[in-house]
């Protein structure tokens, strides 16, 4: 079964004021809707955009896998386990919050930040908080989430090229940008399909396409 929400379906948040603009795919924050909690392991796939000098200050997170897709500009983060980073689009970035874990996360540059940013639930809380950035991740290259018992594939599609959907209970996939044909529907920069019982799926690409591919046991 297939699942497609739409981008301008997502609960709008952020503080325009403070040049923060985001788009939240499930319940998250103020905007509670018990119907969207979860997707497999995926509790949150926010859009973030945050102008020059902009950024969210210190704040604390915890049992939360956090996994950050940079979609244009340079992403500025620090935590309180001494990590100082910046990310750049192709890069994956991941914080493991464990038993519990503060970060800082900026727009320090003079262009505008966009990015994906994605939070799974482990499968057991607690441990030692970590951290890691996989610079210019390639094509195809699947990263392992094991603490979430998930993998992530970045997909980047020539117009009419396809790719196969994995195999799995649950996959949840999110277009970064183009466009893209998935099991009878046209999918846009910011739609999502959520995928139960996956098999035997292919995306094809309408125009040149970046997607975010979640595969969940």
């Amino acid at each position: 079964m297939t699942d497609v929400r739409r981008a301008g379906e997502r609960y709008r948040g952020g503080d325009p004021a403070a040049g923060i603009s985001s788009l939240h795919a499930f319940s998250f924050g103020p905007h509670y809707d018990p119907d969207n909690l979860r997707f497999g392991a995926v509790i949150a796939c926010n859009e973030e955009r945050l102008a020059p000098g902009a950024g969210f200050d210190e704040h604390p997170h915890s049992h939360t896998e956090i996994v950050t897709w940079v979609v244009e500009g340079v992403l500025t983060h620090r935590d309180s386990t001494g990590h100082e980073s910046l990310v750049r689009p192709g890069d994956v970035q991941r914080l493991s919050s464990a038993g519990g874990v503060r970060h800082v996360e900026r727009n320090d540059g003079p262009d505008p930040l966009t990015f994906v940013q994605m939070w799974l639930a482990p499968l057991e809380p607690g441990g030692e908080a970590s951290y890691e950035v996989v610079h210019g991740i390639a094509d195809s290259t699947p990263y392992a989430v094991p603490e979430a018992a998930a993998m992530l594939h970045v997909r980047r599609l020539s117009a009419g090229e396809r790719t196969a959907v994995p195999d799995a209970a649950s996959v949840y996939v999110h277009v970064v940008r183009g466009e893209v044909r998935l099991d009878g529907e046209e999918l846009r920069p910011g739609d999502a399909a959520r995928i139960t019982a996956a098999k035997d799926l292919e995306a094809e690409a309408v125009t040149a396409a970046e997607l975010l591919l979640w595969e969940m046991a």
